[in-house]
């Protein structure tokens, strides 16, 4: 039984959604020539750009294709399901145009991008998908459903819902700044996602939705590392902002069958924290956290001697060893490796911050 379950469940979803995108890609490159979706640091003046030719952005449609296709085979068709993937569609939508955009030096406003971003959570959660639920780190379990009230006119809108929606949109937006480097970002969901996948059906290795959430999870991973291929230093396709589609699939497997958020936020601590800060440190400094700059964890590490393939391998390794430890604690100890995290992590990056300033100033002098 648990073999058959293995088969179905993990080896199988993860291999044709591995195929499937590894396949589409290719033409997913030759289309976004075609069709000018092109990141071209001649014309696209984004202050986080590294790389030196034009290189296509279109990795978000094979990766979507990908998952839609292996979900029709393993998947139940649903309204949850169907509403899940439309939102996906709809948020590769609006990544298409940016990416788009990009290529004339444009872009599409954050501000829009981010009430897509909202608009699809609402989606995904009006199908059913919540969070009922929490368990408590010091014993307990909190009951986020027992809490609703009614907004712009909607009756039983619980807690559970509303702190859904803002999970969905973080990872997100914390995942698409978390793709500077070349194989940074496909490695990080690879590694999220069988983690996830993993916690579901050992937690409830019987339950028919957590066999459903492991499968979906397996997809992500499948195409992401399908993905990987071609992303991996050098890299011959960019994620994109079209990207956001596959974040999305991941938020929700990341809050279906038990809502483990602390797993989540703990095998993606390094993207999670460093998101956090960036977000401080653009209000402390009087800008909109929206806007872009070129401070990320990621370039810190370009600018101290990393290169683009050990920067990846680092957040790699570091979402690995976070994501196994978190298959091993519980809720508890899940608080406080988060705590520790959040501190070490975010004392590195002031560091690192210091580092290179004082570098920077020496070297002008």
């Amino acid at each position: 039984m648990f073999a058959t379950q293995n088969i179905e469940v993990i080896f199988l979803p993860f291999l044709v959604a591995f195929i499937a995108t590894s396949l589409i890609t290719p033409f997913a490159i030759r289309l976004s020539k075609k069709i000018g979706l092109l990141d071209d640091p001649a014309v696209h003046k984004h202050p986080g750009v590294i790389h030196k030719k034009p290189i296509p952005r279109g990795g978000g449609i094979p990766m979507f294709f990908g998952a839609i296709l292996s979900g029709i085979l393993f998947l139940p068709i649903n309204p949850t399901t169907v509403a899940i993937f439309f939102a996906s569609f709809l948020a590769l939508i609006i990544g298409v145009i940016d990416d788009r955009l990009n290529a004339v030096s444009k872009d599409v406003s954050p501000y829009i991008r981010f009430f897509i971003n909202i608009l699809c959570a609402v989606i995904v959660v009006g199908s059913g998908v919540t969070i009922p639920f929490i368990t408590h780190p010091f014993g307990g379990i909190l009951h986020l459903d027992s809490f609703s009230f009614s907004l712009f006119g909607l009756d039983a809108i619980s807690l559970g819902d509303i702190i859904a929606i803002i999970w969905i949109i973080w990872v997100m937006n914390m995942l698409n700044w978390s793709k500077g480097v070349d194989g940074q970002m496909p490695g990080i969901v690879t590694i999220s996602a069988i983690i996830i996948g993993l916690l579901s059906l050992r937690l409830s290795p019987n339950n028919h939705d957590a066999l459903i959430d492991g499968t979906l999870s397996f997809i992500i991973a499948g195409c992401s590392a399908g993905f990987l291929l071609y992303n991996f230093f050098p890299a011959r396709i960019f994620p994109g902002y079209g990207a956001t589609s596959i974040y999305l699939l991941l938020a929700v497997v990341s809050i279906l069958s038990s809502a483990k958020l602390a797993t989540a936020i703990l095998v993606m601590g390094i993207p999670t924290v460093d998101a956090g800060f960036t977000i401080v440190r653009r209000i402390l400094a009087g800008r909109s956290p929206f806007w872009h700059d070129n401070k990320h964890l990621h370039h810190l590490l370009l600018r101290i001697g990393y290169s683009q393939r050990q920067v990846a391998l680092f957040y790699w390794l570091i979402s690995a060893i976070l994501g196994t430890i978190s298959l091993t604690l519980q809720s508890k100890s899940k608080v406080f490796a988060i705590i520790m995290l959040v501190t070490i992590v975010a004392g590195g990056l002031l560091f690192l911050h210091f580092v290179v300033k004082y570098t920077h100033e020496k070297v002008t002098s």
